[in-house]
């Protein structure tokens, strides 16, 4: 017996199962790693990675020709600083510009000058008329949508999205009219947006509203994350700017009007801060008291940049050439732009090494059978490996 178990002992050495053995183990835990850590949050999705904006005017008739404008201004900077049209939903309560009343047809203005057509060619309404309710502006936010309504009218935003939603129109105390015929009241704005924090809709949300006693509209709020700015306080009214004679309407507010003043002199690369916005609103300028809600929100305001809801903030590489240069490097990251303000950086070197662990391991094989290697050890090799699939798959499946 003795002498059978030093013969088996140089026979059993002679052939390395055992570190073929812990390489395969080495293999299988590779590829089930992947599988195991997917199911954790990672902390990297919840990085800013996109912009939406949600632009709502509620107004309808005529005379209400400024909420209109107030709102395709908003449209027209937040698509000038980089937010691409698929995502930004545009609400509009009424047609001014098809209105038999407009001297200026298929146009409307924000300026007397009437250098500026803010309902150009490029203008994509996503609801439209009666289309802009209560109902369908809780939906936008919450998610909550029947399944005939397509991609384009939906907030597809997530965990790690910046959103702007702007309102403007009449409103007083806790409540914003939609076309004259329902209300939007503090408690469903902040119920709407409890639902968006619990469902990972955003990261922070800044909501705007140029209405009469606008700050009224966030005294429910209390979802983290959350900015508020508001052009008038409780007992405040919110007031237009001026008059444009040809048109016979006001055709833009005070509030809204300074807003843009300030984003005029920005672009897309600008580091202003949302605290210099907040400090340029005038009071003797706006005839009102601007208010912000900022009790919810974590981040120094003079360190946030207006960009951050306004604008697309994109990782960018500068180079002299409008052509993609090409490195010989092998290691360098080449930026791919997913969208218009989304950036994956993807690592040549570490797509080579994420190749499939079980193609590396019939590689192996095939490589063994290629050396013409014992045959039996081979077998073995296939054994096993079919032994510790079963398991693995047997575990997975408990």
């Amino acid at each position: 017996m003795a002498s059978m178990t030093q013969r088996l002992k140089p026979s059993w050495r002679n052939h390395p199962i055992s570190s073929h053995l812990l390489i395969f183990h080495l293999v299988m835990a590779s590829t089930l790693l992947p599988s195991l850590t997917s199911a954790i949050p990672s902390f990297s999705s919840t990085m800013h990675n996109n912009n939406w904006a949600v632009l709502v005017c509620t107004s309808r008739f005529w005379f209400n020709y400024r909420h209109m404008a107030n709102t395709l201004s908003l449209y027209r900077t937040v698509k000038r600083l980089g937010i691409p049209d698929e995502r930004i939903i545009l609400m509009l309560a009424d047609d001014m510009a098809c209105n038999s009343r407009n001297t200026y047809p298929a146009q409307v203005f924000n300026n007397e000058n009437h250098q500026l057509n803010l309902y150009g060619d490029n203008v994509e309404v996503d609801y439209r008329g009666y289309e802009v309710t209560v109902e369908n502006l809780l939906r936008v936010l919450t998610g909550r949508h029947e399944s005939a309504v397509p991609r384009s009218k939906r907030l597809l935003s997530d965990e790690g999205s910046h959103i702007l939603l702007y309102m403007t129109g009449h409103g007083g105390d806790e409540f914003l009219k939609f076309q004259d015929s329902e209300e939007l009241q503090s408690h469903d704005l902040a119920d709407a947006v409890k639902q968006m924090k619990e469902k990972h809709r955003f990261k922070e949300l800044l909501i705007m509203v140029d209405t009469c006693q606008a700050a009224t509209l966030f005294s429910q709020l209390h979802s983290p994350g959350v900015l508020a700015i508001g052009s008038s306080k409780k007992g405040e009214n919110s007031y237009s700017h001026h008059l444009d004679s040809d048109i016979g309407v006001s055709v833009v507010d005070r509030f809204t009007f300074y807003t843009l003043a300030f984003f005029e002199k920005l672009n897309m690369y600008s580091n202003a801060s949302l605290g210099s916005l907040f400090h340029s609103y005038n009071p003797n300028l706006l005839m009102s008291t601007a208010f912000y809600r900022m009790d919810l929100y974590q981040r120094p305001l003079d360190e946030v940049p207006v960009t951050n809801f306004f604008g697309s903030v994109m990782k960018t590489i500068h180079t002299d050439s409008p052509y993609r240069v090409i490195s010989s490097q092998p290691k360098v990251k080449e930026s791919i732009f997913l969208g218009d303000d989304k950036v994956k950086e993807i690592d040549k070197r570490n797509i080579k090494e994420k190749r499939c662990s079980f193609h590396l391991w019939m590689e192996f094989l095939q490589k063994k059978l290629v050396e013409k290697d014992d045959s039996d050890i081979i077998v073995m090799y296939g054994f096993v490996s079919m032994i510790l699939l079963l398991i693995v798959s047997t575990w997975l499946s408990a």
